[in-house]
């Protein structure tokens, strides 16, 4: 009973709304191991609240008195993340007029808590290890060892040990951090929480808004509860807030929630639009790429075959260019192409002695025969290559274009080893 009530005034203490067994069976880990100097992993979505979890750690702990700060291993740009964490002196990098403490060294008794740390730089994860093992770093342009006491708690949304199998991180710095993981559970994952959050919410931007608070009505709650909250507590917290604002009538039905909700899929991917529905055989995006880039082969092959038979049998050039003229009605809208496809009704193959047709070149054959790269590294690398192009070498164009953040294209930039 009394490791109950801790747990309830822990949540009353932070803010923390939910009664689902994973929820308290993290919040018990965190208390158990807050008394302790023990590194502390925390996994979950983006979403759920894992900074909480590291404040909670902390305020529980002998450090409580002591600094503590969160710093986004994902916002900070690769060549001055050194820096951030261990410092520098002066003049050892451009624009580095004076030295620099890090955080290791300004936080020194307190705690630090590295959240995404799966995009931490393999060097930057060798100099962490260092700190956790033996307590020492060097600044940036240094070559003194200093010491500091620092308590490290950690956070990842990603799988460390799927990074770590493709050479992303460190495997030992992974055993390192993870000596007492604490999984923080996903909203969809708690289902019974998901209306409590709500009302709370609701209940928090009618006062804030001066309104009356937003009710929902039985179809309204199943929705809500059956919805997979891919940005979690946050995303459900934007919909609160949302639906306060924007809705006139404070009871809500499952048709005026859905206006607010994004559409996903039962497999939590973005909805695909196919002739055919749905096909369960492709569960994930790597299979739904790998189909693709398939059927874009066979498309391809195709059409080479179908040009050499017209070349050979110029009779087949009406019936073809029918086809033609349906395939340019039906293309997708993003095709580059923006005039009808026509084949040249003059066509008049190369003729032998004997008068039979004769191909240009000995080796076309060979070419329609060719099996063009599935491989998605190879067509990730020509996607940023055209990016840039088209944008004539600005990185942050080309990567909004590509749908993803400037410092993942520059990860990628110098994994592909791409010169701009």
């Amino acid at each position: 009973m009394g490791r109950n009530m801790d747990i309830q005034s822990i949540k009353n203490r932070f803010g923390i709304i939910g009664n689902s067994p994973a929820l308290n069976y993290a919040l018990q880990v965190a208390v158990q191991v807050a008394n302790t100097d023990l590194t502390v992993l925390i996994n979950g979505e983006s979403g759920v609240g894992k900074e909480v979890f590291s404040q909670i750690i902390h305020t529980l702990s002998a450090r409580k008195h002591n600094p503590f700060i969160a710093v986004n291993c994902g916002a900070i740009p690769e060549g001055t993340i050194d820096s951030e964490l261990f410092g520098h002196e002066k003049g050892s990098f451009t624009g580095a007029v004076d030295a620099r403490k890090g955080y290791f060294e300004t936080v020194n008794g307190g705690t630090i808590f590295l959240d995404e740390i799966g995009e931490l730089p393999l060097g930057t994860q060798a100099r962490l290890l260092r700190v956790l093992e033996t307590g020492e770093f060097i600044r940036v342009g240094s070559s003194k060892v200093q010491k500091t006491d620092v308590r490290v708690i950690a956070a990842t949304n990603r799988e460390l040990l799927q990074q770590v199998q493709n050479g992303k991180f460190r495997e030992d710095l992974y055993y390192r951090l993870s000596t007492v993981p604490i999984r923080v559970p996903a909203l969809h994952d708690r289902p019974e929480d998901i209306h409590i959050l709500f009302r709370k919410f609701a209940a928090d931007f009618a006062n804030k808004y001066k309104t009356s608070s937003v009710q929902l009505d039985e179809e309204a709650k199943q929705l809500l509860i059956n919805y997979p909250w891919p940005g979690n507590v946050r995303e459900l917290k934007n919909i609160a807030e949302q639906i306060s604002v924007l809705s006139e009538d404070k009871q809500i039905n499952a048709k005026q929630l859905g206006r607010f909700l994004q559409p996903y899929s039962s497999n939590r991917l973005p909805v695909l639009s196919t002739q055919g529905g749905a096909n369960p055989e492709f569960a994930n995006e790597r299979d739904i790429l790998y189909k693709l880039f398939f059927d874009m082969k066979k498309d391809v092959t195709e059409l080479k075959r179908m040009f050499f038979d017209v070349l050979q049998h110029p009779e087949l050039v009406a019936q073809n260019q029918q086809f033609f003229n349906e395939l340019s009605e039906h293309r997708p809208a993003s095709t580059e192409l923006h005039a009808p496809i026509h084949l040249p009704v003059s066509v008049q193959p190369a003729v032998s002695n004997n008068g039979q047709p004769v191909l240009m070149n000995n080796d076309i054959h060979e070419h329609v025969e060719v099996e063009e790269s599935l491989n998605i590294m190879d067509k990730e690398k020509e996607l940023i290559i055209k990016a840039l192009k088209k944008h004539k070498g600005k990185r942050k164009d080309a990567a909004l274009d590509l749908g993803i953040s400037e410092r993942t294209l520059y990860r990628k930039l110098k994994e592909y080893d791409i010169e701009e």
